[in-house]
């Protein structure tokens, strides 16, 4: 086998799948997703002309050819990465890099302040360029033209590495002087007027109506499961816009948990528990393979994911 057709990748690949045994396991270990865990699973296969990992009543297992490889994989590997490790860590305390950080007001109301916070006592020079969802397209952010999209997405290209920051739920956030406060329930909520925030992605969007069931999103989807539809009279792409507009009698926006928590200390605003069961969702961040072994990179995504948990076990 000649070494100029060795994918390294796929090397890093079956390592992980040894270790884990579990091809949804090793695909979020990796930061990618799991149709291309599967897909390098099979180019796997067909490298070594082997099964090496078959499904078994105890789960993945290897072959025999799979465990004589391990050992000599990690040496491999490891020799690799210290041929290629670059000269020097990241300099935080004296970088003036720009990172440039695509997400939705969700994102910049609930982790962007404990990033700058962090950021201004660990790297002091480092600047944030934060990009709404509409300023990139997938592609541009493939090209490495942003350092990272955070936000909650329906899909997302295989080459992107990615990593679940954490899970939302959903909350109902009105004015104290809505008649519902009294008698919060699935009727009193179908009852009032609605205000609809974006199911944000990428790129830009489109104009939605009332009568757009199948763009709606989570929410609306959620209440059809139930046989039920709400009366939506403003759509707006912001979050916090949709909190402000709740504060108008009548009206109620239904947003994610995290974001409504942001206005807990407005005594104008009621926040309550959806009266029918919306399932959570996961807010991620996302990155191009072009800068999975950036140090910069590796140092910011390091510091995010300890932010994040850091917020979701404060919210346990």
């Amino acid at each position: 086998m000649l070494l100029d057709k060795i994918d390294l990748n796929l090397l890093v690949y079956l390592d992980v799948l040894l270790r884990e045994r579990n091809v949804t396991r090793s695909a979020s270990i990796l930061g990618i997703s799991q149709p291309a865990m599967s897909n390098g699973l099979r180019r796997l296969r067909e490298m070594f002309g082997d099964p090496l990992l078959v499904r078994t009543a105890e789960g993945m297992t290897p072959t025999e050819r799979a465990l004589a490889l391990q050992p000599m994989l990690r040496q491999v590997l490891a020799s690799v990465e210290q041929v290629v490790e670059p000269n020097g860590e990241f300099d935080a305390t004296s970088s003036d890099r720009v990172f440039r950080i695509m997400t939705s007001d969700y994102g910049e109301a609930t982790l962007m302040p404990q990033l700058l916070k962090r950021l201004r006592k660990e790297a002091p020079n480092v600047v944030l360029d934060i990009l709404t969802p509409s300023d990139m397209s997938f592609k541009e952010v493939e090209q490495g033209l942003v350092d990272l999209v955070i936000n909650r997405f329906d899909t997302m290209p295989q080459s992107f590495h990615q990593r679940t920051l954490w899970k939302d739920s959903f909350s109902c956030v009105f004015s104290v002087d809505n008649p519902i406060s009294l008698d919060f329930r699935l009727e009193s909520y179908l009852s009032a007027g609605h205000v609809w925030v974006s199911k944000t992605g990428m790129g830009a969007g489109m104009g939605l109506t009332p009568k757009d069931t199948k763009r709606l999103g989570w929410v609306d989807e959620a209440l059809e499961r139930v046989g039920h539809k709400r009366h939506i009279i403003v759509f707006t792409r912001h979050y916090q816009s949709a909190a402000l507009l709740a504060q108008q009698k009548g009206l109620v926006a239904t947003i994610p948990s995290k974001a409504a928590m942001a206005h807990s200390n407005n005594p104008r605003l009621v926040i309550k528990k959806p009266p029918f069961e919306v399932p959570e969702f996961e807010f991620k961040m996302a990155w191009s393979p072009l800068l999975q072994h950036n140090s910069a990179h590796r140092w910011l995504r390091r510091l995010i994911l300890d932010i994040a948990q850091n917020s979701s076990a404060s919210t346990r």
